[in-house]
Parts: structure tokens; sequence; C-alpha cells
């Protein structure tokens, strides 16, 4: 038997160096090295499961992570969805406000030749004529 043991060691004797052991009694040699070897392995298999279980932890953490990049991506195609119509409208705004200057000018100049129109048509500037229609801007 503990030939067998000093053998899953790694440890090879021969048969008279194990017969020398026994009558000399210094087989606890032998079993204080298994004794170490059996703890140092208990020692390894703890650091074992360990980085195990770290990296069981990285791999959530990871994962996580992934799942937070997803939602962003999300969120950025979401909103550059909107960015791109707020653009969209705030060019449209520039054309639409360019157009009503021009048409505001316009509307100046036919209102002003209005005036002149009718105030060369009526004696009294069409102010007799206002007064009769509305009643209002008597002078």
């Amino acid at each position: 038997r503990i030939q067998r043991q000093l053998e899953i060691t790694g440890r090879t004797t021969t048969n008279e160096e194990l017969e020398d052991m026994l009558e000399s009694g210094k087989l606890a040699i032998f079993t204080d090295d298994i004794k170490m070897d059996s703890q140092m392995t208990k020692q390894a298999l703890n650091e074992i499961e360990t980085r195990h279980n770290e990296i069981i932890k990285l791999e959530t953490s990871i994962r996580e992570l992934h799942d937070m990049f997803v939602d962003m991506a999300m969120l950025v195609e979401s909103q550059g969805e909107m960015i791109d119509r707020i653009e969209y409208n705030v060019e449209h705004s520039v054309d639409y406000v360019e157009r009503a200057v021009s048409d505001t000018k316009k509307a100046v100049k036919y209102q002003s030749k209005a005036r002149r129109v009718s105030q060369g048509r009526w004696p009294d500037g069409g102010r007799e004529t206002r007064s009769l229609v509305g009643g209002a801007g008597q002078c």
C-alpha cells in the first residue's frame, strides 16, 4: 500500500528502500510529504475555484456592459432620427422666414402703392368715403 502511495506522489522506490524504511520507521518522512502535497493540492484547488468564480463574475459584468452598449446604441439611433427631423425643420424654417420677409416687403410695397393710388383718385385722400362707409378715421 505504501509502495502504491509513493508511486502516486511520483516517488519511485525499490523494494529494498521500502523495506529499509519500514524497518527503520522513516515512513513518517514520506507520509509528511504526502500530507504536504495534499495540502498544496487543496490550496491550488481553492485558488482555481476562486479564479473560476472571479471569471464568472467578470463574464456577468461583460454581459451587463454589452446590454448597456446595446441600449445606448438604440438611444443614439432614435435620437439621431430626432436630430435629423429637427435639422430638417430648422432648414425649412429658414426658407419660410426668408419667404416671409420677401412677402412682407412686397406687402409694404403694395400698401404704399395702394395709398398713393387712393390719394390720387380722391381729392380728400379718401377720408370722406371712409367716414361714410365705416365711420373710421375721421380727421
